[in-house]
């Protein structure tokens, strides 16, 4: 099972499965309140991205300009987020027989490299203003400040709104894009520091000194969207076996189960695959026992695909391994 302590996983409760929230009766699908949510924040990314241009291009800031670029790259991710959730659907077809929820996992790394891309720009606009120092030489205004105050309270906005959405839906796609929308703030609070520090002070180089933590924030954020999404996509263990176990058994007739085996993401979609032994000899009892079985891990990590083997009591084997 993934850790429990990953800050990401923490955030979007994805692993907790005391806090899954069952889908109400009427609900807005999956898919199409995820897609009106990255709609909205692509539209709020791109006026972000308009007025920190409009900024850097009034002043002549290349790190405005730069986190201009940056704020670009929020607008790309939730268009590549709209194409993923075209794909992203737990529901199967003839050539994915286990759904396509991985286009997902696959959209979120996709994230997680644009970060790096952004980070490798801060980091070059540093290198820039050491080797040109004429570079910082900007005009920066109280209006041109006070835009800038205004573009980071839309990122604080979009953030929080897309993480708590990530949560509620427990999405890892909006999840990673609330991720580099966090980043995108320390990017733009950085900015807003150097630019206030040169328009008071006229040292240039409070920018570049600047850079570097902001970078290394930004790359923090990649970091924890690829820990999150890798172990998703190479079949890691979704359930403890134990945990299975302990459910299997507490049905009456059970007597043990064993070769357990569970993946994916616990609250959108889990395949679960057991060995289980009962003391009755009749089927009709036997397939109520699975049905029971299966009601109560849905009732407790959300959409579970079970398939179990069901054996006589002479194979019990006391083992879950």
């Amino acid at each position: 099972m993934r850790n429990r302590n990953d800050p990401l996983l923490s955030l979007a409760s994805a692993c907790n499965t005391d806090s899954m929230i069952d889908p109400l009766p009427g609900a807005v699908p999956y898919e199409r309140e995820v897609r009106r949510i990255l709609w909205l924040t692509l539209a709020l990314n791109l006026l972000v991205c308009a007025i920190k241009a409009g900024v850097g291009l009034a002043s002549g800031s290349l790190a405005i300009i730069a986190d201009a670029m940056h704020s670009l790259t929020d607008s790309l991710n939730n268009v590549m987020g709209l194409l993923i959730m075209r794909w992203a659907t737990p529901k199967p077809d003839h050539e994915h027989p286990y759904g396509h929820l991985k286009f997902e996992a696959i959209g979120a790394l996709g994230i997680a490299a644009m970060l790096g891309i952004a980070c490798f720009e801060v980091l070059q606009s540093a290198v820039g203003r050491l080797l040109d120092p004429s570079a910082a030489a900007v005009e920066i205004t109280p209006l041109s400040l006070a835009l800038l105050v205004l573009v980071l309270a839309i990122n604080l906005f979009v953030a929080v709104y897309e993480r708590r959405a990530a949560q509620r839906l427990k999405s890892n796609l909006l999840l990673a894009d609330a991720q580099q929308t966090f980043g995108d703030i320390w990017v733009t609070l950085g900015v807003i520091a150097g630019a206030a520090g040169v328009w008071l002070t006229g040292a240039w180089w409070i920018d570049v000194a600047l850079s570097v933590p902001v970078s290394l924030a930004v790359l923090w954020s990649g970091w924890t969207v690829v820990r999150s999404n890798v172990p998703w996509l190479v079949d890691e263990t979704a359930i403890q076996p134990a945990e299975i176990e302990a459910i299997a058994t507490s049905i009456p007739g059970v007597i043990d189960c064993h070769a357990i085996h569970s993946r994916g993401l616990v609250g959108r979609q889990v395949f679960v695959e057991m060995h289980l032994t009962v003391s009755t000899p009749d089927l009709d009892t036997a397939h109520r026992i699975t049905e029971q079985i299966e009601q109560k891990l849905a009732d407790r990590y959300g959409q579970v695909t079970a398939t179990i083997h069901v054996e006589p009591a002479r194979y019990a084997e006391h083992s879950i391994g």
